[in-house]
């Protein structure tokens, strides 16, 4: 008998079976993929930056000296001087360059008192940079103290807006988190990351000074002020970090400014008997080699052994500390 439904053949009937299943599996998980109970799936993916791979450094030279060493009482002539040493501004800067400078200006206190880059170092060190007909100079750090007020104590703002140059404030949107390979401390850190947007040459310019905890402060720690966050976690191991910092930032060059040397109760400072006349630059593309020179030179510590950061990062291949092995020019300037 008939009832007059049509009956499908089993191949037919089965078919439509598995698919109906796997139809329903699909669905069931997608309501699964879009269930975010904890919010996790939500948040947006992270945004990890990195500096160039090998840095902002130029082709290194057979030839020319690997650090530059000006005496005098000419700050002019003494900044130029010592970048002429090793190889002259053209060989680091060019026409359109995007070139960030970072003096030290952590703490608010007058130039005079050392803790601090002298504002007339930088005077000069813009106008240098000038010369190479640069797109635009920056002026940048993340001071310990209030940035606005430690830019106008020392000097150092209206040095680089007379100049020229743009100063860079740091504010809460203005960093982004940095990746450095290697590093033990800062492997993913937040970083001043405004300044860096489009630059293709970066100058450390750090003043010499003692330092309470690391034994002294040159042109490698000076890079702790490009850092955000809670960095001041990073006091119970310092020399660590300090060697993080050599892996982090590889400068075009640095200047190390010892026209005045913070030789003790650093790294703040405090009474002018704190600080003796250094009248010295000196220019250099190996931060370890500098520090070196600044530690035995400029603060007289010669006899002592290197503070431990030195050793560390040399052992990364980041740099020479025996300063006095290397190609070096020193001159007598104005």
């Amino acid at each position: 008998m008939s009832d007059g439904t049509k009956r499908l053949p089993r191949r037919e009937f089965l078919r439509g079976v598995g698919t109906a299943s796997l139809l329903a599996a699909g669905a069931g998980w997608a309501t699964l993929s879009l269930r975010d109970p904890d919010g996790e799936r939500g948040k947006p993916a992270r945004h990890v930056l990195r500096l160039p791979e090998g840095g902002y450094g130029v082709e290194p030279s057979a030839t020319l000296p690997t650090m530059g060493i000006t005496r005098g009482e000419n700050v002019e002539e003494m900044v130029r001087g010592a970048v002429d040493l090793i190889g002259g501004i053209e060989r680091f800067v060019r026409r359109g360059d995007v070139v960030v400078i970072k003096p030290n200006v952590a703490f608010e206190r007058a130039a005079i008192l050392g803790a601090t880059t002298n504002p007339d170092v930088l005077r000069a060190l813009i106008r240098l940079v000038r010369e190479a007909h640069p797109a635009e100079v920056r002026v940048c750090d993340n001071p310990i103290e209030s940035p606005e007020s430690c830019f106008i104590r020392t000097g150092i703002r209206q040095a680089a807006v007379e100049e020229g140059a743009r100063v860079y404030l740091p504010g809460p949107g203005d960093f982004e988190r940095l990746e450095v390979p290697g590093a033990k401390w800062i492997r993913e850190w937040p970083f001043f990351w405004s300044p860096f947007r489009g630059a293709t040459k970066v100058i450390g310019l750090a003043p010499v000074k003692d330092h309470n905890l690391c034994r002294m402060s040159l042109t490698t720690k000076n890079w702790y002020g490009l850092l955000g966050g809670r960095r001041n976690q990073f006091h119970q191991d310092i020399h660590g970090i300090i060697t993080d910092l050599a892996l982090m930032m590889r400068p075009t060059f640095v200047l190390l400014d010892g026209t005045r040397v913070l030789f003790r109760s650093g790294p703040t400072g405090g009474s002018l008997g704190d600080v003796r006349a250094g009248r010295t630059i000196a220019a250099s593309t190996d931060s370890l080699a500098v520090d070196a020179f600044g530690w035995d030179d400029l603060l007289q510590r010669q006899a002592e052994d290197y503070p431990a950061y030195l050793p560390m990062a040399a052992g990364k291949g980041l740099g020479q500390p025996a300063w006095r092995d290397l190609g070096r020019k020193e001159v007598q300037v104005g």
